[in-house]
């Protein structure tokens, strides 16, 4: 029962001095790997995220895994997530494939309710990022979009022209889902 608590010095000292260098690895590769690792996340960068500290804690916790190993793991996981973003910056259809694409939520104050059942969105959910956004009324909101990352941007207004909808299939007039 007591080598649940403690085994040895040993043990202790491995886990002290590879979680420091494993963790100095980790920062020194994401940084090397530049801003957009660190960015806002989409489901794309989450996994990646999550892979990142599951490898952290094997470094730390597992003695069959070298430090060298880790580090490698590290420089896999961060060269691989750089590879795709390049790529999906370059190569519309990866992009999408990647990263999904925003969904018009809500057009002209009329929710579009075919597209809210399609990303299982509530009208509760569009109202509170409408208050978060300090908007009272829905009807005087141009469009509310679901972002690729799982925010929502909020559209007061929108305009005939240059439109940041532009990107985004926008129901034409008298069109409601």
């Amino acid at each position: 029962m007591a080598d649940v608590f403690f085994q040895d010095w040993t043990t202790l000292q491995r886990t002290l001095i590879v979680g420091v260098l494993a963790y100095a690895s980790l920062v020194l590769i994401l940084r090397v790997a530049g801003r957009r690792t660190l960015s806002k996340m989409n489901a794309f960068d989450f996994v990646v995220t999550i892979a990142l500290g599951s490898t952290l804690a094997t470094i730390l916790l597992n003695r069959e895994v070298a430090l060298a190993e880790g580090a490698l793991a590290f420089a896999v996981l961060v060269g691989l997530q750089y590879a795709i973003t390049w790529t999906s910056v370059r190569v519309r259809w990866v992009r999408r494939l990647v990263t999904g694409e925003p969904v018009l939520l809500l057009y002209h104050g009329a929710y579009l309710h075919d597209a809210l059942r399609r990303v299982r969105v509530t009208e509760d959910e569009v109202l509170a990022a409408l208050r978060s956004e300090g908007v009272g009324e829905v009807s005087q909101v141009g469009a509310v979009v679901l972002e690729t990352d799982g925010s929502f941007s909020v559209v007061r207004n929108v305009a005939a022209g240059a439109s940041a909808l532009a990107d985004m299939q926008v129901p034409h007039s008298g069109e409601r889902q």
